[in-house]
């Protein structure tokens, strides 16, 4: 959970910096906590804390719950949505949230230790 929440927030400082809406604290809480709830929501419905590493599907539901159910309580809470930021947040979390679901299986195969093999008389 520790790196989607680290995706979310990722996702929030670049969004908030492109907009020049700056990087205080309270701007980057105040944007990122409607995603943030949602993926704890997410998390629970997926039981994500089961397999944390799939992808199908405790990755999608937690991707999918993110950014709908993120999107919603923008909405409640009075911050706006678009066509175009709704995209933006399925695309880049998508990436994230289930790209590094992807890359590590493939980064602890590298690092899986070998058999020291014994010296050869």
């Amino acid at each position: 959970m520790v790196l989607d929440v680290c995706c979310v927030l990722i996702f929030v400082i670049i969004g908030r910096a492109s907009h020049t809406k700056g990087e205080s604290l309270a701007g980057i809480a105040s944007t990122s906590w409607p995603f943030l709830a949602a993926l704890g929501v997410g998390w629970l419905a997926a039981r994500g804390w089961r397999r944390p590493l799939a992808i199908r599907p405790e990755g999608l539901v937690i991707w999918l719950c993110t950014v709908a159910l993120g999107m919603v309580l923008r909405v409640v809470s009075g911050q706006g949505t678009a066509i175009a930021f709704i995209v933006v947040a399925l695309a880049f979390l998508a990436l994230s949230l289930l790209g590094w679901r992807l890359l590590a299986p493939l980064t602890a195969l590298t690092r899986t230790p070998q058999k020291p093999q014994a010296p050869r008389p």
